[in-house]
C-alpha cells in the first residue's frame, strides 16, 4: 500500500473511530531511520540523488536549478 492509498483510506474511515484505530495499528507507514527513503528533497520530494553537504537537502535536479541563487558557481 502506498502513502497516497493509505492517505485516502484514512479520509473515507474517518467517521468510523473503531474502525480507524484498528486500521491506523496495522496499516500506517512507519518513520523511516534508514535507507534512501529516509532522505528526501525539502523542494520537490524525491528520494534519489540527495545532496546533504552544507545542510542542502536536496535533489540533484533541484540544486542546478537554484545553485545561482544560494550563491554557488560553476567553474568550468
Amino acid at each position: 500500500m502506498g502513502a497516497s492509498d493509505w492517505k485516502k483510506s484514512t479520509r473515507q474511515l474517518k467517521n468510523k473511530p473503531a474502525k480507524m484505530q484498528k486500521f491506523l495499528k496495522h496499516n500506517k507507514p512507519k518513520e523511516r531511520k534508514l535507507g534512501i527513503s529516509s532522505r528526501k528533497c525539502e523542494r520537490c520530494g524525491r528520494f534519489g540523488a540527495h545532496i546533504s553537504s552544507y545542510g542542502l537537502n536536496l535533489c540533484r535536479q533541484c540544486f542546478r536549478e537554484i545553485a545561482v541563487e544560494i550563491g554557488f558557481k560553476k567553474y568550468s
